[in-house]
């Protein structure tokens, strides 16, 4: 069996086995605490440009699923570390092992590692620069933080999806009624195709934009907005802020999900900072501020909001219960709210599936008024 190493930043070496690609590959390593859903991280575009640490030992026991139960057409971290990779796994829905799906991905897997020392390292200092050096073949360490991630991961063009559509039956269950649809504008940043999926079961049509696609300069006949998730710095993404700036000014119904929660804040005159290791989990309870109720919920992200600097007009609307920092804000008069989890889940609990219908409330609200 082909060995292979991982060698952080600051000279910490770790060796296993190599699955997957053999290739070397660089990055930022990251850990998640989820035991289940590793087929939906991976094609989580919030992960571009990080090699994933899974704490979970057992990783690949239920193989791969069809492409349309995936969050993308494609896996996004650069690579995937893991205590044991499953190399004969079983489920009736399995097309192929995780190992071969990374080898076609160009993906490579190390495993038999110790992940729960490399864990406590990353929690003690941080998230910390990496590579996966296969065949002795070395390669320089590499921020994708100071890329724009979002800008890799974004589509190129405008689509416009509508629940009555035949070809995306494979997508969701989606409500037949075509009358009076609601044109939600998704500013995809990185989105899972779950938060399309949710959006389309309650009866929209849905204009999916680029990440600096300006549909007011467009004249699209938007209802609301729905700003994704996504990867990397939320402050090197200016374009998708203008537009969002520009959605706020319009008093639109505007919904952030997670990046989209920092995108947010930026837009409307806050700030965001970098967490020391990050929430990425399917585990994270999030307590709402108003009620006091705690939901648990699926996270992934490296960059909060600064609530000490929230901007005006804004107040916390959750907040995390382990580390206590912003889980979402809600402007205190008009329809701007966002959130720092995933509604969607996939993996992960539905506990806060209702967020999607809160927003359809208020786009619904806001166009009895006008």
């Amino acid at each position: 069996m082909k060995t292979a190493q991982l060698i952080l930043s600051d000279g910490t070496k770790f060796e296993g086995q190599s699955f997957g690609a053999s290739k070397s590959v660089a990055g930022e390593v990251v850990f998640a605490t989820g035991m289940t859903g590793y087929d939906m991280s991976l094609t989580d575009p919030s992960y571009a440009g990080q090699i994933l640490v899974f704490t979970y030992p057992l990783i690949g026991n239920w193989g791969v699923p069809s492409k349309e139960n995936w969050e993308s057409d494609r896996i996004h971290t650069k690579a995937l570390i893991v205590g044991d990779l499953t190399t004969k796994p079983s489920h009736w829905q399995m097309q192929q092992t995780l190992d071969s799906w990374c080898k076609k991905e160009g993906v490579p897997i190390i495993s038999g590692i110790d992940t729960r020392a490399l864990t406590q390292k990353l929690r003690d200092h941080g998230v910390m620069l990496g590579k996966i050096v296969v065949d002795n073949k070395d390669i320089e360490l590499d921020d994708p933080n100071l890329r724009n991630l979002v800008a890799e991961v974004s589509p190129k063009n405008l689509q416009i999806y509508s629940s009555s559509d035949p070809a995306l039956r494979g997508i969701g269950k989606f409500s037949k009624s075509s009358k009076n649809k609601l044109k939600i504008g998704l500013l995809n940043c990185g989105a899972k195709k779950s938060i399309l999926r949710n959006l389309l079961e309650r009866g929209a049509t849905v204009y999916e934009l680029p990440w600096d696609y300006d549909p007011f300069s467009n004249n699209l006949p938007l209802d609301g907005l729905l700003i994704s998730n996504g990867p990397g710095d939320p402050k090197i993404a200016t374009k998708s802020i203008a537009i969002i700036k520009k959605s706020l000014e319009r008093k639109l119904p505007t919904f952030g999900v997670c990046l989209g929660n920092q995108l947010l804040a930026l837009a409307a005159g806050g700030d965001t900072y970098k967490l020391k290791f990050g929430h990425r989990s399917q585990n994270q309870p999030t307590m709402e501020v108003s009620t006091n109720r705690c939901y648990i919920t699926t996270q992934n992200h490296g960059f909060a909001v600064d609530e000490k600097k929230l901007p005006k007009g804004f107040i916390p609307w959750f907040v995390n219960a382990n580390d206590h920092t912003n889980e979402g804000i809600k402007h205190e008069q008009l329809p701007f709210f966002s959130v720092q989890f995933h509604p969607e889940a996939t993996p992960g609990p539905t506990d806060t599936t209702w967020l999607f219908d809160f927003f359809f409330e208020k786009v619904r609200s806001m166009k009895k008024e006008l």
